[in-house]
């Protein structure tokens, strides 16, 4: 749209980038952002041999089990690999088989939930390519409406509604949902990111901001600051002139960098390029970018992560005198 400059970026996840709690304790989506294993293992893949003579039901019960414990096994290592480039590489096989084990039978949320983190996750970190990333946060934000959907009837199909249609229907959202919310409004975030040239997109903004608000407000302290990150992000894709709100994205990065308690890097870097680039402020730019880029990567839970935010900063700090001059 002619005149209106959208700023792109990966959700820290986009994020972000990461975000597979649901299932894996102390698991951090945007962002967000993998929280599968690089290899097969191959004790999981005899339980599931074995499971698969039972009952359907029976079955089924058992790999969503089985695909639970491996990621409860595994995430750790994930999170703390130092090598995104190793981690990307074995991602493809888990995509695959999260859509085999979401193909047939009773929907689950949580596995679908799973599957959505993980395109999403995939989508905005590591696809340079603009029409792949289109079909892959697609296929990840089917994944969360029918989570949502599998959770609450009412949910069905939230994306095609209006918006006083979608505040009426999940109002009363319990804390016990608050995860759905969130899988949710991260894949429908991670899909306007992706379709950023496409106005039909960028004006669901507000409709997707309404629901990580609300899933915020029921459970604050959800994922170290994540809902707080994506609201950031959220309220500063625009210009003041076409709906941005600077000052609330501010706000919302600042408590985000509290909640995460300054682990998080790509708060920083999410915080230096959405915010202080959009209101042009070079100093708080590169105040962030060099804390980024100063800090440790290395901290438990989050290795990855900041990895892959330090490979950003480096790309922002290159070009600040460029686009603040």
């Amino acid at each position: 749209m002619a005149g209106v400059r959208v700023l792109t970026g990966t959700f820290g996840i986009p994020p972000c980038m990461l975000g597979w709690r649901r299932l894996f304790p102390g698991f951090n989506r945007f962002v967000v952002v993998i929280r599968v294993s690089l290899f097969a293992n191959a004790t999981f893949i005899r339980y599931v041999a074995m499971s698969c003579v039972l009952a359907l039901s029976g079955c089924a019960t058992l790999v969503d089990r089985a695909a639970a414990n491996l990621g409860r096994q595994l995430s750790a290592g994930i999170l703390d690999h130092d090598d995104p480039a190793t981690v990307a590489a074995g991602l493809p096989a888990y995509l695959l088989l999260l859509d085999g084990l979401n193909h047939d039978g009773a929907a689950n949320a949580a596995r679908l939930c799973l599957a959505a983190d993980l395109y999403g996750a995939y989508a905005g970190s590591f696809v340079d390519d603009p029409e792949r990333a289109k079909r892959l946060s697609s296929r990840a934000l089917d994944y969360a409406s029918r989570a949502a959907c599998a959770t609450n009837r009412g949910w069905c199909e939230l994306p095609k509604a209006k918006f006083d249609e979608v505040a009426a229907r999940v109002t009363d959202v319990t804390a016990q949902q608050v995860e759905v919310l969130y899988c949710l409004g991260g894949a429908w975030a991670g899909f306007i990111q992706a379709h950023a040239d496409d106005w039909n997109a960028i004006a669901a903004i507000p409709k997707v901001r309404h629901i990580i608000e609300l899933a915020v407000q029921r459970v604050p302290d959800f994922r170290d600051g994540q809902g707080q990150l994506y609201l950031g992000v959220m309220n500063s894709l625009l210009p003041p002139a076409y709906g941005g709100k600077p000052e609330l994205a501010q706000r919302y990065f600042e408590q985000a960098l509290v909640r995460s308690k300054g682990h998080n890097q790509m708060v920083r870097v999410l915080y230096a390029r959405q915010y202080a680039r959009l209101v042009f402020d070079q100093a708080l730019h590169d105040r962030l970018i060099d804390e980024a880029l100063a800090a440790d990567p290395k901290v438990p839970g989050w290795t990855l992560m900041n990895t892959l935010a330090q490979r950003q900063a480096l790309l922002l700090k290159a070009n600040s005198k460029e686009y603040f001059e």
